[in-house]
């Protein structure tokens, strides 16, 4: 029944029927003494996001998150794409909270788990970490780094990875450019963006990135099939 409201476009009540399925199992394994874990919220985030994108597939447009990881501060950005035009709809932080290692990831991850949640997106993209003499310093942007990827990925999401420069090389045209440099390029393709911070810059910057290497694919799998049709 589920399948057949996603295919006739009924999404609220494809939606409902998929709550009020999960809330039944919850409340069961509650009388079970089944104690809830993340999955719990992982399953509500993938429910929310599969009937947002698929009403968004009908409408050809998509949703993409860009994700600044850092383990103090984790900047997040979200673009929507409908062919070559591109539309701003949030950008922010999210910052660490507590002192232990995994009190400060667990914190990263709730925060991020609530942006997935309000915003769904269709597809995500991650920033490539690099090595450098700190090597303790490298540890932990990687543990945080995992988050980045662990949260989409949670959520159904297929989650890209770009290195900085290729980020930097594809939104401002050279692979060495600085913040400010892409700070601007940034407010130049989205008119009347106000970011909030460089962290946010730098992940819108990482979305615009993947929207452009996700529709070049599709249209070299477009003509690809129309060179085989």
């Amino acid at each position: 029944m589920i399948y057949s409201d996603l295919r006739e476009g009924r999404f609220l009540r494809a939606r409902r029927r998929i709550l009020t399925a999960f809330s039944m199992a919850v409340s069961f394994s509650g009388r079970l003494w089944i104690k809830p874990t993340f999955s719990h919220s992982a399953f509500l985030l993938f429910a929310f996001r599969a009937t947002e994108t698929k009403k968004r597939q009908v409408q050809s447009s998509m949703r993409v998150l860009g994700i600044d990881p850092g383990l103090r501060n984790m900047g997040w950005g979200m673009i929507e794409v409908d062919g070559s035009r591109m539309r701003h709809l949030g950008n922010g932080v999210c910052t660490s909270e507590g002192t232990d290692l995994s009190l400060r990831l667990l914190s990263l991850h709730r925060q991020l788990t609530e942006v997935l949640r309000e915003y769904q997106p269709d597809t995500a993209a991650v920033e490539n970490t690099f090595v450098n003499k700190d090597g303790a310093g490298t540890l932990k942007l990687g543990q945080a780094r995992g988050i980045a990827l662990l949260v989409p990925a949670q959520a159904g999401l297929d989650v890209g990875e770009y290195a900085p420069n290729k980020v930097k090389k594809t939104i401002v045209g050279v692979g060495h450019a600085d913040k400010v440099q892409v700070q601007h390029m940034v407010k130049l393709q989205l008119p009347g963006v106000i970011l909030n911070g460089p962290d946010a810059a730098d992940a819108l910057a990482i979305a615009m990135c993947h929207a452009h290497y996700t529709r070049s694919t599709r249209v070299v799998a477009q003509a690809k099939r129309a060179m085989n049709g």
